[in-house]
């Protein structure tokens, strides 16, 4: 059975909640979401721990519904013949969590409360794999008492050689905020319908991510502003294929300026990635000084110095180019202010700012705002969270902590996209629309990374037009890219950007999703 390419939701723990309210308020009785939820979970554990089923599961199943949940998992995997143990610290709460529990106890052994807080002794005898459903989405603060104290056993078992399976989130971490009260990690977690923000700003502790149908439908998606997933399917819907005549004219030129002294290799890193990225010609802006390392480096770009006066803009760029990035190793202060100026001031058409670009207006967004709003061509402002913290005025771990929410009141007032960098990527528009995208390794983590989002994110406005677009397809194709270099291997250490270069070519071959019901959705486990 073939998945429709459903829009994912990325929400937190209210929002989920308004879902699963939304779903049962049309009709589905909230005990059928989760046997769903549960049959799901269990016939894909089935599915990828096939082997380690043999040494069985135990199970953890907390008191509200995400025990339930965990109950229904037990019951599935003992009537296909694996021996399941279930450990229950606190009683079933919820209605329909005990009854799922009546239902499975006959099929399943029951060890003893004490036992199961305790998470040694008797309670651990070697199984494969061990399920977390303790805490759901709607557990914010930290695990107390007999929870704790079983969060900390299943720690333990997995540093024994268990396989962790989560259901919905690993016990501990906060749903909407990512905050990790314990030091829990899983191999696997399986959620529902939707991904919550925890899951993307807590990676390390969510092993691999799989998002299951379990038939919420179009509750799952309502357009309430919770920003979307993106995924393969998406950007290939947005990326135009080239026509059989294309030319280089159709491939769009871009201009790139920075380069400033020392700093070449920013510049020439953006027009490697640039010209991985489809574009048809580049020309590279830099300092007199780097004029002779860029046209060494990237000898099938054109290149110019910096403007000085507003006819240098018009014959270099103004007049040539269809879309400008600049910022790659431009310069701080007052000098790359001009730059920045003069340029925006002669070309009409898209632009993306980054990383100097954007340091140039540092606590002065107002001033960023009158160079841009009104403009006729698109603007991307591409920071990473520094750089957004001091255009914005802000603290850095303000930032981070409202990584989701934070750049939509910047968005609107300057009237640009806001594509803010990190493991999530958040893109904002100027209305408030936002995309995520999570793929990507700490591979991108160096120094260089973000000038070669520079240049697949200009090449791409430039081709489509549509700055919201450009910049999701584009940091979904980078972060996928470093996927690909480091497939395979437990740690970035290795590797380089070069290997990021590399590996654009596959990224961009935008092949239709294998799609297997009930999965929705699927991300990696991330491994530094």
């Amino acid at each position: 059975m073939s998945v429709s390419p459903s829009l994912i939701r990325v929400v937190t723990s209210a929002e989920a909640a308004a879902r699963d309210r939304a779903a049962i308020e049309s009709g589905i009785p909230s005990r059928a979401l989760m046997q769903r939820a549960g049959a799901a979970t269990a016939a894909e554990i089935a599915l990828r721990l096939r082997e380690r089923l043999r040494a069985g599961v135990l199970v953890f199943a907390g008191p509200g519904n995400n025990g339930g949940d965990a109950w229904v998992v037990a019951g599935a995997l003992a009537a296909a013949g694996v021996r399941v143990r279930v450990c229950e610290p606190v009683p079933a709460s919820s209605d329909d969590a005990r009854a799922e529990r009546e239902t499975a106890r006959p099929s399943v052994e029951v060890v003893s409360p004490e036992a199961s807080v305790l998470g040694m002794g008797d309670t651990f005898r070697g199984e494969g794999i061990v399920v977390d459903g303790l805490l759901g989405t709607g557990a914010a603060d930290a695990p107390r008492g007999p929870i704790a104290a079983a969060v900390s056993g299943m720690r333990t078992m997995r540093d024994r050689g268990a396989s962790m399976v989560a259901i919905d989130l690993p016990s501990g971490v906060d749903a909407t905020s990512g905050k990790v009260h314990l030091p829990a990690r899983a191999d696997f977690t399986f959620t529902y319908g939707t991904l919550k923000r925890g899951h993307l700003l807590a990676r390390a502790a969510c092993g691999r991510i799989v998002v299951l149908d379990i038939g919420l439908a179009a509750h799952a998606a309502p357009d309430d502003g919770a920003p979307l997933a993106v995924r393969m399917a998406w950007v290939a819907n947005h990326v135009p294929e080239f026509p059989s005549d294309a030319h280089k004219g159709t491939r769009k030129k871009l201009a790139i300026v920075g380069g400033g002294p020392g700093m070449s290799g920013a510049a020439i890193l953006a027009a490697r990635a640039a010209w991985r990225s489809g574009v048809g010609m580049v020309k590279l802006v830099v300092s007199e000084e780097s004029l002779a390392s860029v046209r060494e480096a990237e000898p099938q770009a054109l290149s110019a110095p910096w403007p000085s006066t507003d006819a240098d803009v018009q014959r270099d760029i103004a007049g040539w180019a269809d879309v400008v990035a600049i910022g790659p190793g431009l310069s701080a202060g007052a000098s790359g202010r001009a730059i920045v100026e003069r340029v925006l001031g002669a070309f009409a058409g898209p632009v993306v700012l980054d990383a100097d670009a954007i340091n140039a207006f540092t606590s002065n967004v107002n001033a960023m705002a009158r160079l841009l709003v009104g403009r006729e061509g698109a603007v991307v402002l591409t920071p990473h969270p520094v750089e957004f913290a001091r255009l914005a005025g802000l603290a850095v771990d303000d930032v981070l902590a409202r990584r989701f929410d934070v750049a939509r009141a910047v968005a609107a007032h300057v009237r640009a996209v806001v594509l803010l960098k990190g493991q999530p990527t958040i893109v904002t528009s100027p209305s408030g629309a936002r995309l995520v995208s999570a793929t990507g390794t700490p591979l991108l983590a160096a120094a260089g990374s973000g000038d070669l989002l520079t240049g697949m994110v200009a090449t791409l406005l430039g081709q489509i037009g549509d700055p919201l677009a450009a910049a999701a397809c584009a940091a979904w194709v980078h972060g996928r890219a470093a996927s690909l270099a480091q497939r395979g291997a437990r740690s970035a250490r290795g590797f380089t950007l070069d290997d990021v270069v590399a590996q654009l070519q596959r990224a961009w071959s935008l092949r239709s999703e294998p799609t297997r019901y009930p999965v929705l959705l699927e991300l990696p486990s991330i491994t530094g």
